[in-house]
């Protein structure tokens, strides 16, 4: 899970600490963080600059001189430059004597960063540098409005052509930003998605929590005169959810949505696509666009596919399926492997008119075993294998919706198809004060912890002495896991170390190995010896064997394996060849 801060201090808004002891908090309260990625580590006194003047360089075809403005008083500086895409009036990242790049225009990072230094380039002064986005340590999957082959020219995009002259270009791009690797084990399926890491980071810094306020979005139609649902494996859906938008307007997503996908390491497409996985990243809930015309009968089917079937996903592979793998499925054929990825004939295209969203939980073993078996990994796929909340998926879905309005993406269909066989409940979970202490080695009293547990929307009922815990927190089942949250919040490093408690036992040993040593005992007093013979493995211990046995011997043979049987008899033949006979203990006794 990776998290650009910048989104996290979206919903926590009184957020302010370095990007260590951010680093260090969260995972003192349990969100271990695993490092982090400064984007502007190797960035430094780059600002928007204007091309004021541009000329030919006198001494070479391929280079211009140009007379950059660098503040807003019109002050300029001389830079050459070789690239073919400037011209006079644009706003440009500019790199002044002094500062760095993140590398070069080939994509490449260099350590540290590159330095920019004033000198003559063919004989004629440069005071600095135009830049790539390459350069600023990005590439045009993250930034694609900016040249492939040129410098990024700012005043193209209208969320930086007003940006004022002398401002710093690093902010502007949204570069002021670190990315921050997070370890989340497999309980904390909540810790997926922003909202759970911000409402931990919340917590952790006695900071309020302002999640966004999702709205029921939506015209006076109502969906179910457009798509219907039928699930048919329900022990593999929990919760399907359809809503329908018309009148779709493909287009680039806002800037904001931008940067945070692609601090994400989510590259950004359209505004469609990037709605469905801003949700996802948001709100841990993976989503997925059909195209509603191509959804033969607007029903869709959520089943088990048939031995045998053959399948094209949208990468264009045709994949070869079994009845294990759940299938999304309209009147006629399947468009898409549930939860893993959608399929060739039912792809959103710029020729969309109508659209289909899903929302759904899917058993996670099943979504896990599945793409094991097609030979399949995709981001869906790894946030449903850890067994989603079926109550989010709504909320997720309004969100989307909601999104689409705001954007202008297109017109949200009212109401919405709801299939819910069987609704999980939040639990309540009984706590004990003085247990909770005795088992910590601390001495909280009750309305601390109380404090705590509402940290984390947990709710306490005082008078019922429990705590009602939502369904997103799935960890959450017993005293022990409420004991977990006051200790991580209480803090860790705060818990006194003591010595274990308790008396040691004596210990002893059980009652068949006491009588074996007795019988041990017996056999050795009357002469005999013991031995102890090695499995039978091979030839070679075959004749180890042979070579091992005198008079008085006492054998004791393993039959551990189908090996070992068939060798026993013909070591028994063996050793009565060599004139041995045997007996039973018993009579081997009497006659000593």
């Amino acid at each position: 899970m990776n998290t650009p801060l910048s989104w996290i201090k979206a919903y926590v808004p009184e957020l302010t600490c370095t990007e260590q002891e951010y680093m260090d908090a969260m995972t003192m309260s349990g969100t271990k963080v695993e490092g982090y990625e400064k984007f502007d580590a190797d960035l430094d006194k780059i600002i928007v600059g204007k091309i004021e003047k541009i000329e030919k360089h006198p001494d070479a075809d391929k280079l211009v001189v140009c007379q950059v403005a660098i503040d807003e008083e019109g002050t300029t500086t001389q830079i050459v430059t070789g690239a073919s895409n400037v011209k006079e009036g644009q706003k440009v990242p500019v790199v002044l004597d002094g500062g760095r790049v993140a590398g070069g225009h080939d994509g490449k990072k260099v350590a540290g960063g590159v330095k920019i230094k004033k000198g003559k380039l063919r004989g004629v002064e440069s005071n600095g540098m135009m830049c790539s986005i390459e350069e600023l340590g990005s590439s045009t999957d993250f930034y694609p409005d900016a040249a492939e082959d040129g410098i990024y020219i700012l005043s193209d995009n209208p969320e930086y052509k007003d940006a004022p002259v002398g401002s710093d270009a690093i902010a502007l791009l949204g570069l002021r930003d670190a990315d921050f690797e997070y370890e989340v084990t497999s309980n904390r399926v909540d810790c997926f998605g922003v909202l759970g890491i911000a409402r931990e980071a919340a917590a952790t810094f006695r900071k309020p929590f302002v999640p966004p306020v999702v709205t029921e979005s939506g015209n006076d139609e109502k969906t179910e005169d457009y798509i219907s649902v039928e699930i048919q494996a329900p022990d593999l859906c929990s919760r399907y959810v359809a809503r329908v938008v018309k009148n779709i307007k493909i287009e680039p997503s806002p800037e904001w949505m931008q940067r945070r996908l692609a601090a994400s390491g989510i590259r950004p497409i359209n505004n469609i696509v990037d709605i469905t996985n801003y949700v996802m990243q948001e709100y841990a809930q993976p989503m997925h666009a059909y195209d509603l015309d191509t959804i033969a009968g607007h029903k869709i089917v959520v089943k088990r596919a048939e031995d045998g079937e053959k399948f094209q996903t949208l990468d264009g592979q045709e994949r070869e399926l079994d009845s294990s793998i759940l299938m999304i499925c309209d009147g006629e054929k399947s468009v898409g492997l549930a939860g893993i990825m959608g399929g060739e004939n039912s792809k959103i295209t710029d020729d969309v008119k109508t659209m289909l969203f899903e929302a759904a939980c899917f058993d996670g073993t099943n979504i896990r075993l599945s793409g094991k078996k097609i030979g399949m990994r995709t981001d869906a796929q790894a946030k449903f294998e850890k067994g989603l909340d079926p109550n989010t998926t709504m909320e997720a879905m309004n969100r989307a919706c909601q999104l689409i309005e705001e954007l202008g993406a297109g017109e949200v269909v009212g109401g919405c198809v709801d299939v819910y066989p069987e609704k999980k409940e939040p639990i309540d979970v009984v706590y004990d004060v003085d247990k909770i202490n005795a088992l910590l080695g601390i001495d909280v009293s009750e309305d601390e912890m109380c404090k705590y547990w509402e940290m984390v929307d947990l709710v306490p009922d005082k008078a019922k002495k429990c705590v009602h815990v939502p369904t997103w927190r799935q960890d959450i089942l017993r005293l022990a896991d409420l004991a977990e949250e006051v200790a991580r919040f209480y803090g860790y490093d705060k818990i006194p170390t003591t010595l274990p408690s308790g008396e040691a036992t004596q210990g002893g040993v059980s009652y068949q190995t006491s009588i074996c040593n007795m019988i041990r005992n017996v056999i050795e007093s009357y002469g005999f010896s013991e031995g102890m013979t090695y499995s039978f493995e091979s030839p070679k211990a075959f004749d180890k064997l042979l070579t091992r046995i005198h008079p008085g011997a006492i054998v004791l043979l393993h039959s551990t394996s189908k090996t070992n049987e068939e060798i026993l008899d013909e070591l028994l033949t063996k050793w009565e060849e060599m004139g041995y006979t045997f007996a039973p203990l018993s009579e081997l006794i009497a006659e000593s």
